[in-house]
């Protein structure tokens, strides 16, 4: 079974670098590049691919509220179609910058505020996808499974490629546990590799409250502003490789 290993990248700004990207594109199958908005900057964004391209890594949009200070995490009052908008220009800034190094943008993925506005809205999210079909029918959409955003893909005839957030709890609902309560991150070795051999050999989760909880999900995702992040995808990708499974870039996956 091929497996992919995804993490937002290139979430600094200027001289300021909020993880390892270097270290960390030796690690993931697929690299999330923040766009400019929530964090970024065009020189980030080109050395997010140059480093993607280099190391045979899946370049995916991803795309925030324009909030640097609240690192795309606040809601903001925007109608639906300045969000399309937003979305719009950062997935071309970053197709531009990508076309310039010979590389393709392949997937999307909604970073925070702006995925949970658009996750909360089967209208907003039908206006999302149809944007994005637009631009190029071919991009995979990354999204929670059984999510709106999964259920606005498929109807706009977008490819979907689900995903399991390893240092995110989730609840009894398939919701992630708000950050700031307690064990809404896991950040302890042996809970990560627990959960992630639970998902990888039963497609289960242990919900917050202690239920199992299906995920039907061929994508893992490690935040990259999680403390320790490069030294949590190494452990995810040591689980995946223990099973036999192959990394591979969201497009081989969904291909």
């Amino acid at each position: 079974m091929k497996i992919d290993l995804n993490s937002d990248m290139g979430e600094g700004f200027g001289p300021y670098r909020l993880c390892d990207d270097e270290a960390l594109m030796k690690v993931v199958s697929s690299a999330n590049i923040a766009c400019g908005f929530h964090a970024g900057d065009p020189d980030t964004m080109a050395r997010m691919v140059r480093l993607a391209k280099e190391n045979g890594v899946g370049v995916g949009a991803h795309p925030g509220l324009p909030d640097r200070l609240g690192f795309g995490r606040r809601e903001m009052p925007f109608s639906a179609d300045e969000l399309r908008q937003q979305m719009l220009y950062q997935l071309g800034a970053l197709t531009a910058i990508a076309r310039a190094e010979q590389v393709s943008v392949a997937h999307v993925s909604f970073h925070a505020a702006m995925g949970n506005m658009v996750n909360r809205d089967p209208v907003l999210a039908d206006l999302m996808m149809d944007a994005i079909r637009t631009v190029d029918p071919s991009l995979i959409v990354f999204a929670m499974p059984d999510s709106i955003i999964a259920q606005a893909a498929a109807r706009a005839g977008l490819k979907t490629l689900l995903l399991f957030l390893a240092d995110r709890a989730y609840d009894a609902h398939g919701k992630l546990v708000a950050r700031g309560l307690p064990g809404a991150v896991i950040k302890e070795e042996d809970a990560l590799r627990a959960r992630v051999r639970q998902f990888l050999k039963i497609g289960t989760v242990t919900t917050i409250e202690g239920e199992t909880l299906a995920v039907p999900a061929r994508s893992i995702l490690v935040h990259s502003d999680t403390p320790g992040s490069l030294e949590l995808a190494q452990i995810v990708r040591s689980e995946i490789e223990a099973t036999g499974a192959t990394i591979a870039p969201a497009a081989e996956i969904v291909g």
